[in-house]
């Protein structure tokens, strides 16, 4: 499965080489399963994937400092804003909705210092 992760409000440097857009694919869990796995070539491109794993694949993946700025516990902090398809993911099941094929996650941090 293909999905598109843009992190911005300074999330980015969170990741390696600060970059803002990743395309990345995972195969969907089998079940029972409780991580999502990166390959180059998904085998199943019709399952989906829970937001709960695709958040715990990213912290051990691709968050490369302060993952506690990243989530906490099994959901992103407070104050980070993430959109499936433009949508608020609250409005699309939080940590249950499942994604599909080719959707677009962004993170988007509303915290800053000052």
């Amino acid at each position: 499965m293909h999905l598109t992760l843009e992190f911005g409000g300074g999330l980015e440097l969170l990741l390696e080489n600060s970059t803002k857009v990743h395309k990345v694919e995972v195969t969907t869990p089998k079940d029972g399963q409780d991580k999502v796995v990166e390959v180059t070539t998904p085998k199943d491109g019709q399952g989906k994937v829970p937001m709960k794993l695709l958040l715990s694949w990213v912290k051990d993946n691709l968050i490369k400092e302060r993952p506690e700025m990243f989530v906490k516990g099994d959901s992103v902090r407070p104050g980070i804003l993430v959109l499936i398809n433009d949508c608020d993911w609250e409005l699309c099941g939080g940590l249950d909705a499942e994604l599909e094929e080719k959707d677009v996650v962004v993170f988007i941090s509303t915290l800053h210092g000052g």
